[in-house]
């Protein structure tokens, strides 16, 4: 016998069945035998663990399905499986069986050959199982390491400047997401904010938000003319991947001629209030989105902003929330959501917007987030 071969547990108070499934499997397997459901739970839980349980049904103290349960409630055998061994072959009696955890049936009187196709389809079932259970582990451990390189390239920490208020958020839908989000400053009286959006989710997503990094920190040379940076955004992006494309906005706060120059490709609108007016409005001045038309163009406006006006880029997953009743969150809850809010500082204005978003779509109570959320929301307190 291989000495690698599995181990079989036997397990039946009638020592003739257990010569008997003992005779079939010996060649092939090393056998361990209980003729308790005691003395098979004892087994179970030493080192190492049988890898199959053959397992009487009818037996005195404790029957299959008790030693079954006790089997698959513990976390040490909860994964070893399980075959009834039974004369009976009413539907309810199988039923119940799968009920508390086997995996199949072999019914008496023995046939070798169903004995031994049962017993080697199980273990290369168990086995497959434990080899896709160690590939997940793998998936999962590169995964995080993936979310530490993305969360690497995010800003550290938001840009201090005077007269502004500003707020970041970003939450990825899974471990990587398509978000991203930067600023460029210029010098102390300009600032680029860029906040951009990769179609698609995971990780192909994730690698085009990572090269954004790159492709914004090339765009120096120009950060102060919004419709530039997009077209060198979109030149840098242009034939690098396929099946994707990336929305944008950008905007330059320059807080001495107090304006906000805006240009977008394919994004969301732009959100502002106006304090002096106690309105808030969406802009939209968009052209193609990025990565896909190599010789799109792009164009700019120029918004003005006095003391206690707000700016508020987003990816659409703030617009794009569904609640229940699969209804959107919408740019109108949104602008209401600005003006109802404005007198909150930009770090408690940003977390209240998410969290109206939480209970809108009751992601509180485990309802899986449908997309991935940037926000950047800015207050403008200029003296």
């Amino acid at each position: 016998m291989n000495a690698d071969a599995k181990t079989v547990l036997l397990v039946d108070d009638a020592p003739a069945n257990l010569q008997v499934v003992r005779s079939i499997l010996k060649s092939t397997y090393k056998i361990q035998i209980a003729t308790s459901g005691e003395k098979a739970l004892k087994l179970a839980n030493q080192s190492p663990a049988p890898d199959l349980i053959l397992l009487d049904v009818m037996m005195p103290e404790m029957d299959g399905y008790e030693v079954c349960s006790r089997l698959k409630s513990a976390a040490d055998t909860r994964d070893i499986p399980v075959i009834f061994l039974t004369g009976q072959t009413e539907t309810d009696d199988e039923t119940k069986g799968f009920e508390v955890g086997a995996v199949d049936y072999i019914h008496k009187p023995f046939s070798p050959a169903v004995v031994k196709a049962r017993v080697h389809t199980h273990l290369m079932l168990c086995a497959i199982r434990e080899q896709l259970a160690r590939q997940l582990l793998t998936i999962q451990h590169e995964m995080e390491t993936a979310r530490d390189i993305q969360m690497s390239i995010l800003p550290r920490e938001i840009p201090s400047i005077q007269g502004l208020d500003i707020a970041a958020r970003y939450i990825p839908m899974t471990s990587v997401a398509g978000d991203f989000y930067d600023f460029i400053q210029i010098d102390e009286k300009r600032t680029g904010v860029l906040v951009a959006d990769v179609s698609g989710h995971g990780m192909p997503a994730a690698l085009i938000s990572s090269m954004l990094k790159i492709a914004l920190a090339a765009q120096i040379g120009c950060a102060s003319e919004p419709a530039q940076v997009l077209a060198g955004l979109n030149h840098a992006l242009y034939g690098k991947f396929q099946g994707h494309f990336v929305t944008a906005a950008y905007i330059l706060v320059d807080t001495e001629k107090r304006s906000i120059s805006y240009a977008g490709a394919g994004h969301p609108p732009l959100v502002v209030r106006d304090n002096f007016a106690a309105e808030t409005r969406e802009f939209v001045e968009n052209g193609l989105f990025l990565g896909f038309f190599p010789d799109a163009t792009y164009s700019s406006i120029d918004i003005p902003f006095r003391e206690g006006d707000w700016g508020v880029l987003y990816t659409d997953g703030i617009l794009e929330t569904t609640n229940s009743a699969e209804e959107q969150f919408g740019i109108d809850r949104l602008k209401l959501f600005v003006q109802n809010n404005h007198d909150l500082p930009a770090g408690q204005f940003a977390d209240k917007l998410l969290d109206d978003l939480s209970n809108w779509s009751d992601t509180a109570s485990g309802r899986d987030r449908e997309d991935d959320i940037t926000l950047l929301a800015i207050h403008f307190e200029v003296s």
